[in-house]
């Protein structure tokens, strides 16, 4: 187990691959910067979910993982993990299910960040996270978070849900947001 305080980084772009990891309470975020230094936010990773699993098959570490909240993490070592997905086939399917749906919501980040319109990135990322038929969004990390995994500046975020409330179509409070109108349904 690793206890890490807010903003205390697990891992380091290029530091030896060594192990995977486990969110058991806190958050982490992978994070890389672009040749400008603009923060690009790979993955959130939340209580109860693995992270860096990719890793198991590289020599370094393709990003940073840093704590937005003070957290606990489990760490898996390489070796032990690797060796368990050689003998156990259903691990190693689980495995690749797991892997399967991160591609799949990559896909669905990349579809996101190729929406222009500001106003339908920020619709379509809060339709993705209220899931099928929901309305409510927690908020569980600052909005320059959002706005940095949706691909806006945190000002372009601010003005467009400033925007949408005004319209109507949605309703923040400090821990979330309510799609109250749709209008793409």
């Amino acid at each position: 187990m690793r206890e890490l305080a807010n903003g205390e980084p697990l891992f380091r772009q290029g530091d030896p691959v060594t192990a995977i990891y486990r969110v058991e309470s806190g958050r982490l975020r992978l994070v890389r910067r672009t040749i400008d230094d603009h923060l690009v936010i790979l993955h959130t990773a939340r209580e109860g979910e693995f992270f860096s699993e990719a890793a198991l098959f590289a020599e370094a570490y393709h990003c940073d993982a840093v704590a937005t909240a003070p957290s606990r993490i489990r760490v898996y070592a390489k070796k032990a993990i690797k060796d368990a997905l050689r003998t156990d086939p259903a691990l190693s399917e689980a495995f690749m299910a797991r892997l399967a749906r991160q591609l799949q919501d990559l896909r669905a980040r990349m579809e996101l960040r190729n929406i222009r319109s500001a106003r339908e990135r920020v619709m379509q990322y809060l339709r993705s996270r209220a899931g099928a038929g929901g309305r409510r969004i927690a908020v569980e990390s600052r909005l320059q978070d959002i706005a940095a995994e949706v691909g806006l500046t945190r000002e372009a975020l601010y003005r467009t849900l400033a925007s949408l409330e005004a319209e109507g179509r949605i309703a923040r409070t400090k821990s979330d947001i309510r799609i109250t109108r749709d209008t793409s349904r």
